[in-house]
């Protein structure tokens, strides 16, 4: 299977130490140059696991469609990209770019439902611990949601 990632879900899986799944899961992991400029800057804490993480997996892509008018140089990207690769998945905890991507019938999956599919996999033991680590960090993840994802993990 191939997957495009997005910079806000690849954000959040280095947080809590599991961009690996990432290519146990899907096999292929193909990042977009945009992407990986925003990912990899200095300031954020982050970089260096991203930074070793995608080095061989940054792509450009072919075309210059461009959605930059109602998302971000990585999103349009991201989405580009996965028509181009002719992907299964795209990686993306961004709703505004969810909901884009979706219209265009594309199958998007976000940090959680890779946790979700980590756990059903046996790749991970427990979300609870991962999920609590991204609620205290600067990922927003809503009670209802939380809520939600662990019921389906079965730990609640």
């Amino acid at each position: 299977m191939i997957l495009i990632a997005d910079s806000s879900a690849l954000i959040a899986l280095a947080i809590v130490d599991q961009l690996e799944i990432l290519e146990t899961l899907f096999g292929h992991v193909y990042i977009p140059c945009a992407v990986y400029n925003e990912i990899t800057q200095d300031n954020k804490e982050e970089s260096k696991k991203l930074l070793t993480f995608c080095r061989d997996k940054v792509v450009d892509i072919n075309s210059s469609v461009n959605f930059n008018i109602s998302l971000g140089l990585g999103e349009s990207e991201a989405i580009v990209l996965y028509r181009e690769k002719d992907a299964d998945f795209l990686l993306c905890d961004d709703k505004k770019a969810k909901k884009f991507a979706q219209s265009f019938g594309i199958r998007v999956i976000g940090s959680l439902g890779i946790l979700l599919k980590a756990k059903e996999q046996n790749l991970v033991e427990e979300l609870t611990p991962l999920i609590d680590r991204l609620k205290a960090s600067r990922i927003f993840i809503d009670d209802k949601t939380y809520e939600l994802v662990l019921k389906m993990a079965g730990e609640i």
